[in-house]
C-alpha cells in the first residue's frame, strides 16, 4: 500500500480503476480503514463497484487502526481529517474530484465541501452519521474502544481525548458543521439514508433538504433496492463527471 507523510502525519492509501477519481472515506466511526469496505456493513463497495469506470481511491484515516498515524492534540477536530484529504488530493495531483463516504465518511465529505468545495465535483453521503439531541453524551463505548486500542500515543492522555471528543462531536446535527453551512453548499450531493441512533435518518432526510437540489434514496442496504441505489449512484456519479 502506497503512503506519503506531510507534517508528522502519514498516510496510507490505495488506488483501483482509472478515470476521473473517486475520494472515498469507509464507515467504522474512527476506526475508518481500507479494509472496512470489505466488510458486511457496507453494502455498495465503491472500490469494486465503481472501479471499472472511475479512479477510486481509500485511505486509512489517522490512527483508526490501520497504516495511517498522526499525533493526538487537544486542538484536533474535523479539520484535522479534512487537511489529510486535501493533502492526498495533492500529493495524488489531483485537483478536483467525487466523494463517495458511508458512516462517518458523511461529515468527512461535509466538512471537505465546507472548506474546500473546489476540490469535489460531486458528492455521495451513505447513511451520514449526526445526533438529534443538543446536549452531548458522555464518550461512547464505539469511542472508548477506540481510545483503548490506540498504540504509540503518549501525548494521547485522558485530557487530550476528552478534548478531542468534545472537538468532534458537541456541536451536534452532522457534528462538523450548523445548518446554515450545510445550507450553503452547492456543490450536487446525493444521500443514502440512515435509519438507526447513530445514522438517524431525519438526519439524512435534513441533510437533503438543505442542499440545493440533493438526491435522497431512502431504501439502499438490502435486497432489490442495494442493486437499485447502485445504479442511481453510478448514474449520479456519471452526470456529474467532466468531459475528457
Amino acid at each position: 500500500m502506497p503512503s506519503f507523510t506531510r507534517d508528522g502525519v502519514t498516510i496510507h492509501y490505495e488506488t483501483w480503476g482509472s478515470g476521473f477519481p473517486i475520494l472515498t472515506f469507509a464507515p467504522a466511526g474512527l476506526a475508518s480503514v481500507i479494509e472496512v469496505w470489505r466488510q458486511g456493513m457496507a453494502p455498495i463497495d465503491p472500490t469494486v463497484d465503481f472501479a471499472d469506470r472511475w479512479r477510486v481511491i481509500a485511505m486509512d484515516q489517522r490512527n483508526a487502526g490501520g497504516r495511517s498515524y498522526a499525533p493526538i492534540t487537544a486542538a484536533d477536530g474535523w479539520d484535522a481529517y479534512t487537511a489529510d484529504h486535501v493533502a492526498l488530493l495533492d500529493h495524488l495531483g489531483i485537483a478536483r474530484c467525487h466523494l463517495y463516504g458511508q458512516c462517518i465518511g458523511g461529515s468527512f465529505i461535509l466538512n471537505l465541501l465546507r472548506l474546500r468545495p473546489e476540490r469535489v465535483a460531486a458528492a455521495v453521503m451513505a447513511q451520514p452519521i449526526g445526533r438529534i439531541a443538543a446536549e452531548l453524551p458522555p464518550p461512547p463505548a464505539r469511542f472508548q474502544a477506540w481510545a483503548a486500542a490506540l498504540r504509540d500515543h503518549p501525548e494521547a492522555t485522558p485530557e487530550v481525548l476528552e478534548s478531542f471528543y468534545r472537538n468532534m462531536y458537541r456541536r451536534g446535527f452532522v457534528y462538523c458543521a450548523d445548518r446554515a453551512q450545510v445550507a450553503a453548499i452547492r456543490n450536487p450531493c446525493m444521500v443514502l439514508a440512515g435509519a438507526d441512533d447513530v445514522h438517524p435518518r431525519a438526519i439524512s432526510e435534513e441533510i437533503a433538504a438543505l442542499v440545493p437540489g440533493c438526491e435522497l434514496i431512502p431504501e439502499w442496504k438490502t435486497g432489490a433496492a442495494v442493486d437499485a441505489a447502485r445504479q442511481r449512484v453510478r448514474a449520479f456519479l456519471a452526470q456529474h463527471t467532466p468531459a475528457g
